[in-house]
């Protein structure tokens, strides 16, 4: 098993015993979403990917590598660190479970309330992690993709978003890219 996927693993195997203890019937979770690791990824010697949890959606970054984990404890719990992606600049705050070790999130939903259904989620999450994973110069092109880098600037679309383009992709192949595209009259409504 490689790197990404052990941590991926792990971190479903941590997250899910919180949601069975220190989050059990805290009323700000869905009851639609699961714990799923989505995406995880080597990137700069550390671990990439998006974590989706009944009460949150973040993107996840942990050490790679014994040096890593050693220099990760120099970062005080709470601290927010910079990294650039090829979307541009997140800041990430420094965490810690038992189970894991020391970690860094960015939010990216919090609470996940609007999430109607799993699927749902885990389709954003993954056109997130390609967005935020995407060159900056891709907003340039023309392409129906264009409207995921929105997410990568904190912009994401609503549960109301995702439903309504699943219903006009009904009667053809559900995509990401279908699911997730807001037409040229949709986007100027949204844009307040």
């Amino acid at each position: 098993m490689d790197s990404a996927k052990a941590v991926a693993k792990s971190l479903e195997a941590a997250f899910s015993g919180i949601q069975k203890t220190r989050m059990n019937d805290v009323p700000i979770l869905n009851p639609a979403l699961a714990v799923e690791a989505v995406g995880f990824r080597d990137w700069n010697g550390h671990c990439l990917g998006v974590l989706i949890t009944p009460w949150f959606i973040n993107l996840m970054l942990l050490p790679g590598g014994e040096e890593g984990v050693e220099k990760w404890q120099s970062l005080g719990l709470g601290a927010s660190v910079t990294h650039i992606l090829p979307a541009g600049r997140f800041n990430f705050i420094v965490g810690e479970e038992e189970a894991i070790g020391r970690f860094q999130m960015c939010s990216l939903f919090s609470p996940v309330l609007e999430f109607e259904d799993h699927e749902a989620a885990r389709i954003t999450a993954e056109s997130a992690l390609q967005a935020l994973m995407a060159d900056e110069q891709d907003e340039k092109v023309e392409d129906p993709d264009r409207h995921m880098l929105r997410m990568a600037k904190g912009d994401f679309p609503s549960a109301e978003e995702i439903a309504s383009e699943r219903e006009r992709a009904a009667p053809h192949e559900v995509s990401r890219r279908n699911l997730l595209t807001v037409s040229q009259g949709d986007e100027e409504s949204t844009a307040s």
